[in-house]
């Protein structure tokens, strides 16, 4: 006799309602949750043993884009070797040791296989070029987290101040704790060579110099110098002819007329009663926008006159028609601002962190930038651009406190 086949879904059901069966009974139960318990203690431990491995020194320093470049700086540094035989590795420095934390790093950490695969930073050259980039990343990331990973080794609550061999930096250290600084703002460099800082506003500004000698000129366009040039009553029959004054940079202008290389343009400021020879950009503060020459001072046209309530000073406010060669000028007002943030952040965040330039008056920084001029690698003009850029950011020109 042939017994009938059973339907495949009644015979499904039938081993479901067997197993259920099973695990109804409390030692099933218990086996089961046991068997969890260990499978997911041995992956959790296999998990963490895998991503502490990664956090080695030997892990870290295994390819050679790490080995041959910041870990051969790393070992001549006192984070390596010490008299108190105390050694911070890579990930003391890199990856945070709460386990939130540590898990975000990581993430970010894996996006670094595209550059190894890319060979974004595969030769010493190759290095050199992003080091700025690579710096600032990891700056940026240490000063968002108020320096956590320095902080698990280093405390300001626990320094012997008195005890510090210099004075200097004793005293820097506690004026840095009072007003909430933090320890990658002074400290660049600790355990690594330090980048160019001059490569960042460098680069734009090669960028604006190449881009000047294709541009175009037409009435009504506002370009703004990208360095001194000399400026003429009449049109000169070349660039080396003499000059009737100067426009200082960065300062825009209207163009009124173009006449092969050279445009006639409108120059807009204020002048101080007794200091006619110079143009301000703005009313009571002394930004420079243009040197004058004795025979320019009869062709500026005045407008209203007022009286600084402060100083009790007469300012004017002046503007000159003149011609200047059509070279170094810009649209790019968006890339002048970001050379001049770069500059700034180059030149004065390096051994402290930078101030806020609203933390002064225009007129303050002129004093305070020239106090400074003696540690920073910029020549005149380039302390011009950024002085004048410095100023037209601070506290009482729009700048941040």
């Amino acid at each position: 006799m042939v017994r009938p086949r059973r339907n495949s879904v009644e015979g499904n059901e039938a081993v479901w309602k067997k197993a259920l069966d099973l695990l109804k009974r409390p030692t099933s139960l218990g086996l089961a949750g046991a068997a969890g318990i260990v499978v997911g203690v041995v992956g959790l431990g296999g998990f963490n043993t895998a991503m502490e491995a990664t956090n080695s020194l030997e892990f870290c320093t295994y390819c050679h884009e790490m080995r041959d470049n910041v870990y051969q700086e790393y070992k001549k540094t006192i984070h390596y070797s010490n008299p108190a035989g105390v050694r911070a590795i890579c990930s003391d420095c890199h990856v945070p040791k709460d386990w939130t934390h540590k898990i975000v790093r990581k993430v970010q950490a894996s996006q670094e296989v595209w550059g190894k695969l890319t060979g974004y930073i595969s030769t010493p050259e190759k290095f050199e070029e992003h080091r700025l980039e690579l710096a600032k990343h990891e700056w940026d990331r240490m000063k968002a987290s108020d320096s956590r990973e320095c902080r698990n080794c280093h405390a300001f609550e626990a320094m012997d101040f008195a005890h510090q061999k210099k004075k200097e930096a004793s005293d820097q250290m506690q004026k840095a704790w009072k007003e909430g600084g933090t320890c990658i703002d002074c400290h660049k460099g600790i355990a690594h060579k330090l980048p160019d800082m001059t490569t960042g506003w460098k680069s734009i500004s090669a960028a604006l110099i190449e881009a000047s000698k294709t541009a175009t000129w037409a009435p009504g366009d506002k370009p703004t110098s990208l360095a001194t040039k000399g400026l003429w009553l009449e049109k000169p029959s070349s660039e080396t002819a003499a000059v009737d004054g100067r426009l200082l940079a960065p300062t825009p202008v209207e163009v009124l007329a173009k006449d092969g290389g050279f445009l006639k343009v409108k120059i807009a400021g204020w002048q101080q009663e007794g200091a006619e020879r110079i143009l301000y950009a703005l009313q009571g503060k002394r930004i420079f926008v243009a040197a004058l020459g004795a025979g320019a001072l009869d062709k500026v046209e005045h407008g209203a006159t007022v009286t600084d309530p402060d100083t009790a000073q007469k300012w004017t406010e002046a503007s000159l028609t003149a011609w200047i060669s059509a070279s170094l000028l810009t649209k790019a007002t968006a890339d002048v601002e970001s050379l001049g943030s770069e500059m700034f952040n180059a030149s004065c965040g390096l051994c402290h962190a930078a101030p806020q330039t609203g933390h002064y008056l225009a007129n303050q920084w002129i004093g305070n930038l020239n106090a400074m001029k003696r540690f920073v690698a910029l020549d005149d003009e380039q302390f011009r651009f950024l002085q004048k850029w410095v100023q037209l950011h601070a506290q009482d020109t729009g700048g941040h406190p």
